[in-house]
């Protein structure tokens, strides 16, 4: 690392955190005007979501892609041409008028979301040395609370004062701002001239792979598990992924090294990675709905309420990324993990006759653990990599995230139908009016589920933490 990009490592920093700023606010602040959309356009609930799952389905495909030809053309360059697509794709988004050419606008915008997303982990890793970079990416962590916090508040004013078009439009000065200043500030990156072939075929099997196992995950409930179209889905995944992991072990340059997976450290952390969105996406999908139609709260009273998990997130990931950069990293994930656990119960017992104080604490739990855990184990993945692989890894690391959000909503739906269809004795797909009962009922059990998922990652990192101590005493 050159003298000049230390001195100007936290300047690098504040506009590499613009990338996912700008990404998570407008996964946030797009949900909040769903109902303002589908009404202008004319088209039904289950048409205007796809507004929301192209953008979550198409960054999962392309993350991994990027951070690999970020490896190999350059980090910065990536990372600030992905403002340029996001922008044009925010203005497509702004000017549309009809429900495909907005979805068509919302992938583009994905793409450039995915380019910023593959890239900033790399960066800041790149940036900062070992003893920093846990607050360098705790802040990362704060800025992704940040942009998820301010997001259905910040929707709901625009839509209200101006329209839906300009929650999209505000994206593109920023973007423009942000790709400026990243030509001024980013690191120069040495790369000699591209002796790495890109490997096509490995990519093409891995984006039908993650299409093909995201739609069925997302179209499952409405269509039904057992429809062939979901099962032909789940076949074709399953087929492009063992083809695909074919490929890359005879590859000489693969676009994902599985060699990489050869750490046991490595692969804890992703599963626990994986584990911590998960439940927390079990969360976000149940909670509006126990506070709407259990505890009959206004939409705006319920956005308050469920700000109070990304102020809480926000405030624990620099102070937990600060402390993993004094004392350690595997610490720090086990009690954000058994915090996060003890969330998830008390959250599983609330019932009909909840305080506003009793739901607000048990939702500042979650925020808190899910805070601590997050900058430690971002700070361990990307510390057991060379820095050549530091594109792909933080790829990986933002894929596990899209993974455990996508799986966390289809776990929770699913479980939570069947639990409410068992209890009244038939199927339903819908909240059963009169009936706050059988809600309640499902809802214990989900939540009880997401702690269990916990429970296997804390004793996960119980071996982890074990297996170093092992390794450390074998050196000494």
């Amino acid at each position: 690392m050159s003298h000049e990009i230390y001195q100007n490592r936290w300047r690098i920093l504040s506009v590499v955190l613009l990338g996912p700023f700008m990404a998570t606010l407008d996964s946030s602040i797009v949900n909040v005007a769903l109902p303002d959309m589908a009404e202008k356009l004319s088209v039904g609930i289950n048409t205007i979501q796809w507004v929301v799952t192209s953008y979550l389905i198409v960054i999962s495909a392309l993350v991994l892609i990027f951070g690999r030809i970020a490896d190999i053309i350059g980090k910065t360059r990536v990372f600030q041409y992905g403002f340029v697509v996001f922008s044009i794709g925010s203005l497509l988004c702004g000017i549309s008028t009809t429900i495909e050419f907005l979805i068509f606008s919302r992938i583009i915008q994905a793409i450039g979301a995915a380019m910023t997303m593959s890239s900033n982990q790399g960066i800041i890793a790149a940036t900062f040395p070992a003893k920093e970079r846990g607050r360098a990416l705790g802040l990362s962590g704060t800025t992704v609370a940040i942009g998820t916090m301010m997001g259905p508040p910040l929707g709901g004013i625009m839509v209200q004062a101006i329209n839906w078009e300009s929650i999209f439009l505000i994206n593109v000065p920023i973007g423009i701002i942000a790709f400026v200043l990243g030509k001024k500030i980013l690191p120069k990156e040495n790369l000699k001239e591209n002796t790495n072939q890109f490997d096509f075929k490995g990519a093409v099997l891995f984006i039908v792979a993650i299409v093909a196992l995201f739609w069925a995950m997302l179209s499952g409930e409405k269509i039904g598990w057992t429809n062939r179209y979901i099962i032909t889905s789940f076949t074709l995944a399953a087929i492009c992924f063992i083809a695909f992991y074919t490929v890359e072990k005879k590859q000489d340059n693969p676009m994902l090294d599985f060699s990489i997976f050869n750490n046991k450290l490595f692969n804890v952390s992703i599963i626990c990675a994986f584990i911590s969105f998960m439940v927390i996406f079990c969360n976000n999908i149940i909670h509006p709905f126990y506070l709407q139609y259990v505890m009959k709260i206004s939409p705006g009273r319920a956005g308050v309420l469920m700000m109070v998990f990304p102020i809480c997130a926000g405030i624990a990931a620099p102070i937990s990324g600060y402390l993993s950069d004094r004392i350690g990293s595997e610490v720090l994930t086990f009690i954000g993990l058994t915090i996060t656990t003890i969330g998830l119960i008390l959250i599983g017992f609330l019932n009909t006759e909840a305080t506003y104080l009793q739901i607000a604490s048990r939702i500042a739990i979650l925020g808190l653990g899910n805070g601590i855990f997050q900058s430690p184990n971002n700070s361990i993945v990307m510390s057991l990599v060379h820095r050549s692989k530091l594109g792909i890894v933080g790829s990986i690391n933002a894929l596990v995230r899209n993974m455990g959000m996508v799986f966390g909503i289809a776990f929770s739906v699913a479980l939570l139908y069947n639990r409410m269809s068992w209890e009244v004795g038939y199927k339903i797909i819908n909240f059963v009016p009169g009936r706050p009962d059988v809600f309640i009922h499902a809802m214990k059990f989900v939540y009880l589920s997401a702690a269990a998922l916990c429970i296997l990652g804390m004793t996960l990192t119980i071996f982890r933490i074990r297996d170093k101590k092992r390794t450390q005493l074998v050196l000494h």
